[in-house]
């Protein structure tokens, strides 16, 4: 089986208009999307949209909720003009414990029948229950001499689309970094904003097997992790209030950025004459 568990730790920096740092530790599924049902059938702790200690439910995932996650995600690669035949997805993600999840981000790794990495989809959700999607897709490797090949480790960048912080505005841009070795996965997004770094993110996680025995410990060395990471995200936000940090906003902030990206693409028409 190509499912596992991931173990490590998460880390933000926030380098404007304070420094502030975290870090705690966490733990992810990582699931083959065409493995749902055998992890499921294979596990008394994990259940595939039923009641159960550990539950995965398809409709947790994408703006538009999920009914079978493996076929649904396949469908959006082929939107974005990939054609995903052979190939296998892997998805970083927390499922519910005790029927409760928040995922601040989820990850799709998409690797084809070669096992290059030729597509990261990012699935961002808010605290406002909105859900975002980022496809990305590397830059050939064209600077270090070749020509089709694709960039290892995976990087890539994708403009700021989606409210996520009330600390942070609907500005800038991501560059995403992910290095999927043997032995353990590194994600880590940086967001810049005015060409200066405003936060730095990262997880660093360690490979263990996907079994009863190592889920039960997970859970009880990490109690209530889903429910832990909303307190958590609370907890934060009202240590940057207390500091100072600009709040913004959902609708304005949205709304602003909305109008600058119109004003911006009526500027573009307006010189180029369309």
């Amino acid at each position: 089986m190509n499912s596992h568990l991931l173990a490590g730790k998460v880390r933000h920096r926030r380098t404007q208009p304070f420094t502030y740092q975290l870090e705690h530790d966490v733990f992810y599924f990582a699931l083959d999307l065409a493995e749902l049902d055998a992890v499921a059938a294979g596990s008394r702790l994990v259940g595939r949209n039923r009641r159960s200690v550990v539950g995965f439910r398809d409709a947790d995932h994408l703006p538009t909720p999920a009914t079978d996650l493996d076929a649904d995600v396949r469908a959006q690669l082929r939107a974005e003009g990939h054609d995903p035949a052979g190939w296998q997805i892997t998805l970083i993600t927390n499922l519910r414990v005790l029927g409760y999840v928040f995922n601040p981000a989820s990850f799709y790794l998409c690797r084809d029948a070669w096992g290059t990495l030729q597509v990261v989809i990012v699935e961002v959700h808010n605290t406002f229950g909105e859900r975002h999607l980022y496809t990305l897709r590397p830059a050939p490797a064209g600077a270090n001499g070749a020509t089709d090949a694709v960039a290892d480790p995976f990087n890539a960048s994708m403009p700021k689309a989606f409210f996520v912080s009330p600390f942070i505005s609907i500005d800038g841009s991501y560059a995403v970094h992910v290095r999927d070795d043997a032995g353990r996965v590194r994600i880590a997004i940086v967001l810049r904003q005015d060409g200066k770094v405003r936060l730095s993110t990262s997880l660093v996680l360690e490979r263990r097997p996907l079994a009863d025995r190592a889920i039960l410990r997970l859970l009880l060395r990490h109690p209530l992790m889903t429910q832990r990471t909303m307190g958590l995200i609370h907890w934060h936000a009202l240590r940057l209030w207390l500091r100072g940090a600009r709040f913004y906003r959902h609708g304005e902030a949205t709304r602003a950025h909305a109008a600058a990206g119109a004003h911006a693409e009526g500027g573009h028409a307006g010189i180029t004459g369309r």
